[in-house]
């Protein structure tokens, strides 16, 4: 080809079209698969990556047909086909025929478990996150302090903002210990202080090499954090849990920077653009206001002696407001007063007062009369207990006097000698016990008429 000839850009992505094509007829490419999507034609586009490269591939809908299943992000295949150009774009890319799964994905269905857990506690909760300063003035980088990734982002954010203050905190950023080593940086500059966010940074990488920022300790100790904490790790494509967990996830180190650190010329050209706002305004402000007072000096230049007017009618004016201030405030008082008055009156501990002497007057009625009840009460009782004293038979047999009652049979009380015979057993009920008698004889009229009768009977009989 003749090199001074003027190719179009057409023809120049024909050419390596044709190149491409002609070198590369069919191959075979192993990888892993990510940023996979299928619009609605049905092809599935999708980046066959490795640790360090990746490539463009389509697997066409006609050809998906030959799949046992389709496949899904982080899955290691072996994809056969041929490159290609897409010449409208200038891009090159894998025409895909054939995927052959290379393995069932262990890591990514181990990554896929963990997010589904983690997300069900509500780690990755939206309204847990925090924003970052829109300002900060410093920046602690947990990171490798020999990688790329760190020496990018202070480049970046010292061109941005360079005030900013950015300290690095080293730290492991693959392997095993990794995850440990980034929870105890974590948990050392929550303790310090001194800074107002945190960056996990770490350049590209396999899905290998960025496993540590996988690990479910590393994402709890990321929402522990005082500090809101950035993701930065790897490309744009590539997701981690810690990208769930942070508070801000950025696509790359770079541009982490770029979102963090606000950009100096804009703001100061933002700063001159406010500045030059109020300034304008301030100036038009003040047009206004020495128009107004050029017009007002008009008007009094006009005015017959304006002061004097002005200063009487302002005196007069003084002495009404003075008047109605002292009257109004004279009836506020008067009214205040008797709302204070009737409210003493209506407060409860006033009533309560007035009931508390209402009850206590009835209280001393209540006991004078229950007093005066019982005196009356005890002078009838001695009255009746004194009458009752004085008709008793206890009275009467303390006198000396006794009751005599028959022994036998049905006690009945004798008052007449007539009612015992001799012989017979009486009771003799004295002020203080009794005596049990027996009748020798029995004197009196009716006595004596007895005997006789008992005689006459006898002479009879015989």
């Amino acid at each position: 080809m003749d090199d001074r000839k003027i190719l179009t850009v057409t023809e120049l992505n024909g050419a390596i079209r044709s190149l491409l094509e002609g070198r590369f007829p069919f191959v075979s490419v192993a990888g892993e698969i990510s940023n996979l999507h299928k619009p609605y034609s049905g092809h599935c586009y999708f980046t066959l990556k490795d640790a360090s490269a990746q490539i463009k591939a389509v697997l066409f809908k006609m050809q998906q047909r030959y799949l046992a299943e389709m496949p899904k992000d982080g899955t290691h295949v072996v994809c056969r086909g041929r490159i290609s150009v897409y010449e409208p774009r200038g891009d090159y890319q894998l025409i895909v025929d054939t995927i052959e799964v290379q393995g069932a994905g262990a890591l990514q269905q181990a990554f896929d478990t963990l997010k589904r857990r983690l997300a069900a506690e509500g780690l990755f909760d939206e309204h847990l996150k925090r924003p970052p300063p829109p300002c900060p003035a410093h920046i602690t980088l947990i990171t490798a302090p020999e990688g790329a990734a760190v020496h990018d982002f202070i480049r970046i954010a010292s061109r941005r903002f360079p005030p900013i203050r950015i300290a690095v905190y080293p730290a492991a950023m693959q392997g095993e210990p990794a995850a440990a080593g980034m929870i105890r940086a974590l948990e050392a500059i929550n303790a310090h202080g001194g800074t107002d966010l945190i960056v996990l940074c770490r350049g590209g990488g396999s899905a290998e090499d960025l496993w540590a920022f996988n690990d479910e300790h590393l994402a709890r100790a990321i929402r522990a954090s005082a500090l809101p904490v950035v993701s930065a790790v790897g490309h744009e494509i590539d997701f981690t849990i810690a990208d769930f967990a942070a508070d801000l996830r950025a696509p790359t180190p770079s541009g982490a920077a770029e979102l963090l650190v606000p950009d100096g010329e804009a703001l100061r050209a933002r700063l001159d653009h406010q500045q030059s706002r109020i300034r304008r305004s301030l100036h038009h402000r003040l047009d206004r206001l020495a128009q107004r007072l050029r017009l007002a000096r008009q008007q009094l230049s006009t005015m017959p002696h304006p002061l004097d007017r002005l200063l009487l009618r302002l005196d007069h004016l003084t002495v009404r407001l003075e008047h109605a201030l002292a009257t109004t405030l004279a009836n506020r008082e008067q009214r205040l007063d008797r709302a204070t008055l009737h409210l003493a009156r209506l407060h409860p501990d006033h009533r309560l007062a007035l009931h508390g002497q209402h009850l206590h007057a009835l209280r001393n009625r209540l006991a004078q009369a229950v007093r005066s009840r019982l005196q009356a009460t005890e002078e009838h009782f001695s009255r009746a207990a004194g009458v009752l004293h004085a008709v008793s038979p206890l009275a009467t047999l303390a006198r000396g006097y006794a009751i005599v009652r028959t022994g036998e049979g049905k006690k009945r009380i004798v008052t007449e000698a007539a009612q015992v015979r001799p012989g017979t057993t009486v009771d003799v009920v004295l002020h203080r016990g009794q005596l049990v008698c027996r009748v020798e004889r029995s004197e009196g009229e009716e006595c004596r008429r007895g005997e006789d009768n008992d005689q006459s009977s006898t002479a009879s009989t015989s």
